[in-house]
């Protein structure tokens, strides 16, 4: 197996391993064996396990960056943007069951905390299609005057609960519907 095909094969078989069992329940011995590898050629990619967590969560932010900037434009209104980004977003998570699960476990853990805290502040360092979408609302009035981190609620919590619901079966997302949430988010922000 070569070097790149090794490194994909551990973070695939860690994204499988915590997306179902989480953090503590993927030991780096599990992780290896589902990998097909060495325990010890985990640490010649992964200095640590939190080392691995991390980068995992870069790549899967990466790929879902990747898909938001397919066919998103800064020049259009805010709402547009607003809904092009919902939609990919939700279409995304949908679609990939194991990293949103994988996502939601960050998110709400310590290793996440702290990245959401410093994204909603603007303190990542990085350019943030979010934070400067809502930035852009909040300067041309048409975003509610409300701190960062209820924007954020009000946009992206209704979308990671009906992704999860979709995900475990209590309701199915077709394009009419997720249209007509992704709109409903924009009316809990728009002023």
């Amino acid at each position: 197996m070569a070097k790149l095909e090794k490194r994909d094969e551990i973070v695939r078989a860690a994204l499988e391993l915590i997306a179902e069992n989480g953090f503590h329940g993927a030991p780096m011995a599990m992780i290896a064996e589902k990998a097909g590898v060495g325990a010890g050629t985990i640490y010649r990619y992964f200095e640590n396990k939190d080392v691995l967590i991390n980068e995992l969560y870069r790549d899967l932010e990466q790929r879902i960056y990747t898909v938001l900037m397919e066919g998103y434009s800064p020049e259009k209104p805010v709402r547009e943007r607003f809904i092009h980004i919902g939609t990919a977003i939700l279409r995304y998570c949908i679609a990939n069951p194991l990293d949103f699960r994988y996502l939601e476990q960050f998110h709400n853990s310590p290793y996440g905390v702290v990245h959401r805290r410093d994204r909603i502040l603007g303190e990542t360092g990085e350019k943030d299609i979010y934070l400067e979408l809502f930035k852009e609302g909040l300067a041309r009035h048409v975003v509610k005057e409300l701190p960062m981190v209820v924007l954020f609620a009000l946009a992206f919590g209704p979308l990671i609960t009906v992704a999860r619901d979709h995900i475990l079966g209590f309701v199915v997302l077709d394009e009419a519907l997720i249209g007509e949430i992704i709109t409903a988010c924009w009316d809990g922000v728009k002023r």
